[in-house]
């Protein structure tokens, strides 16, 4: 049975608006803190990663789908950057063998898993991804996440894909821990904090036993649904969490201020 001394922990990351590595500083928008936590993020794994399994909040499907592509294209799914955003390129390879690993965990635990050989990476993949890996030559697989946003869905998800963490793969969930674009500036302030707070006290501070039960009821948090008018960018954050049920979190990223007065976290388990 593996030890765990190289079991590979799982993350959920706010994974930052649109294409920003690619855009001119924009005022109240400072990525540096992300930036910084994106690019430690390898030399914090036990051991180098063999690849990367990716559970974006940008790709809703009614089942569960992955990426089998072993040249994954570019979906470029956002509006109104400039041009060259439109250009970017990031040649990760696919691994479809990986794939049919994720296919063969989810049939054992008796989830329905689609495959989708067009799909390409989207930016909830491709911009933290492009920081963390920026040579892209680790192996990457999307996984969806299902649009009924089912909070145990997505834990049992996360637990049928936890023996990845022994084989090398790197979980990570893709999205944002405030993610209400319209209502960005000082009006999110507090809402943000007062969520942040309770998130971080669920996830880090709380013991992992209970950590799942107030997950799924996540609605019951302070400005949830200010925060989350549609949580495609917190589900994320249950299927890391659900990898890795029974260990310790930590965060690994968090700023106050942000887009004029958004708090926003980022967090490690195990």
């Amino acid at each position: 049975m593996p030890d765990g001394t190289t079991r590979m922990p799982t993350y959920f990351i706010s994974h930052g608006g649109g294409p920003w590595p690619w855009l001119e500083h924009r005022p109240g928008f400072d990525y540096g803190a992300l930036r910084d936590s994106l690019a430690r993020m390898p030399g914090e794994l036990p051991a180098p990663a063999v690849a990367v399994l990716c559970v974006s909040g940008h790709w809703e499907a009614a089942a569960f789908t992955v990426m089998t592509s072993a040249a994954p294209t570019m979906y470029y799914d956002y509006y109104g950057f400039p041009e060259h955003t439109y250009r970017i390129s990031y040649p990760a390879p696919g691994a479809p063998l990986l794939a049919g690993r994720v296919g063969e965990l989810l049939g054992a635990a008796g989830i329905e898993l689609r495959a989708d050989g067009e799909r390409g990476f989207d930016h909830g993949t491709f911009v933290p991804l492009a920081v963390m890996y920026p040579e892209a030559d680790l192996p990457v697989v999307q996984l969806s996440i299902r649009a009924d946003f089912d909070p145990e869905a997505h834990l049992a998800l996360g637990r049928a894909l936890a023996p990845l963490r022994d084989e090398g793969v790197l979980v990570v969930g893709s999205g944002l821990s405030f993610h209400n674009l319209r209502a960005l500036g000082p009006v999110a302030k507090e809402p943000s904090a007062r969520f942040d707070e309770w998130l971080t006290g669920t996830v880090v501070d709380g013991s992992p036993a209970e950590r799942a039960g107030r997950l799924a009821a996540w609605e019951q948090a302070p400005f949830a649904r200010f925060c989350h008018p549609r949580e495609d960018h917190l589900i994320p954050l249950l299927v890391a969490a659900g990898a890795a049920e029974e260990e310790a979190a930590v965060r690994t990223y968090h700023e106050t201020g942000f887009a004029g007065g958004v708090t926003a976290s980022s967090y490690r388990f195990g």
